[in-house]
């Protein structure tokens, strides 16, 4: 029986911020988070600060 040796992701990637891209910068092609994600990301760390 091998044993799995597939790492887990730290961190969860379908809430981040660049997940729901709204636009992208020309120049630097920068991606920027629609203001309801960028919202919903304030709450969100504004409710779990230690």
């Amino acid at each position: 029986m091998e044993k799995d040796t597939r790492k887990k992701p730290i961190e969860e990637h379908k809430t981040a911020a660049w997940a729901n891209i709204d636009k992208t910068k020309p120049i630097t092609n920068v991606t920027v988070p629609s203001e309801s994600d960028v919202e919903f990301s304030r709450e969100w760390v504004n409710e779990n600060e230690k």
